[in-house]
């Protein structure tokens, strides 16, 4: 898994998105030939960290501080992705994910489980959700992603997938389904909160937040979704994280970041977050999903 962790990562690497904001799929990844000097990552848990990268950052400010106990009960979702285990028999972690709108669903980035290509890079039995300090095994069969099914690439926009658990959530409520966002495609200033409940391997602690800005919100995709380019930072195993607004409603969660801990500044072209917006096809997923999880339950 190691390998594939690190071809993937390599894969991500040396992309850049194209710079004209009137193209409807600006949001898709283009190979550039100035990309070797700004490459786009998708952050894998354990992809390229080393000790050295620890409290490295992706801008010169860093504002990232553990989360507390108050900020738990403000985002009470957040839960973490494990997958595999260590020689040593520790499981390791993959990435932030949610628990939103039901006691059984999951929501975290595709990425997890395929690369760019669409290869399988991740099975669904290695892995399972930590939350409320339990953990819950996942139905294989409940995948679902935002990728077309004969897709040939993952896109920052098609970067999702939901998982049902195996058993309902105890003693964690879940996110609340998230409203479309009322963002304005385009420049922006947008202040938001990055939460990080897995962290990420270059901040010290076993999670963080930070306040951060939305900057861009690119135009939507086929499916209705857009990306948001922000100054967030974060690092490799923090894909996943959730962007709140300051009232604390989520509204897009983060998929990959430009040239990893260079502590460079944030430039629109090319340094900067990448998020997906909760809206378009990954909303309608979740409303169904949830909506056909209140079915069943009527029935059990």
């Amino acid at each position: 898994m190691a390998q594939h962790q690190h071809r993937f990562t390599s894969q991500m690497t040396h992309v850049a998105a194209d710079s004209s904001i009137r193209r409807r799929h600006r949001a898709r990844f283009r190979l550039t030939p100035g990309a070797a000097l700004a490459g786009l990552a998708l952050m894998v848990a354990g992809a390229a960290s080393a000790e050295e990268g620890r409290m490295a950052a992706l801008y010169p400010h860093d504002g990232r501080r553990d989360l507390t106990g108050a900020d738990i009960t403000r985002y009470p979702g957040a839960g973490v992705l494990f997958c595999h285990r260590r020689p040593d028999g520790i499981p390791q972690k993959a990435a932030a994910a949610w628990l939103v709108g039901s006691p059984r669903l999951v929501v975290m980035n595709a990425h997890n489980f395929r690369n760019r290509r669409m290869e399988v890079t991740r099975e669904v039995e290695d892995c399972f959700f930590q939350i409320g300090g339990r953990n819950y095994g996942f139905v294989p069969a409940s995948l679902r992603l935002g990728a077309a099914p004969d897709a040939k690439a993952l896109h920052i926009t098609d970067d999702w997938a939901l998982l049902d658990l195996t058993e309902a959530v105890v003693g964690a409520p879940p996110q609340p389904v998230p409203d479309a966002p009322t963002l304005a495609t385009g420049i922006a200033e947008i202040p938001v909160v990055m939460v990080s409940p897995g962290g990420h391997e270059n901040y010290r602690g076993p999670s963080s937040t930070e306040t951060c800005a939305i900057h861009q919100i690119d135009p939507p995709t086929e499916d209705d979704i857009r990306r948001a380019r922000h100054n967030c930072n974060d690092g490799f195993g923090g894909s996943g994280s959730g962007l709140f607004d300051l009232s604390g409603r989520l509204v897009a969660m983060q998929s990959a970041s430009l040239s990893m801990n260079s502590r460079r500044p944030f430039d629109l072209e090319f340094h900067y977050g990448s998020a997906l917006l909760f809206e378009g096809a990954l909303l309608a997923a979740i409303r169904q999903a949830v909506t056909a999880e209140g079915e069943a339950a009527k029935t059990r």
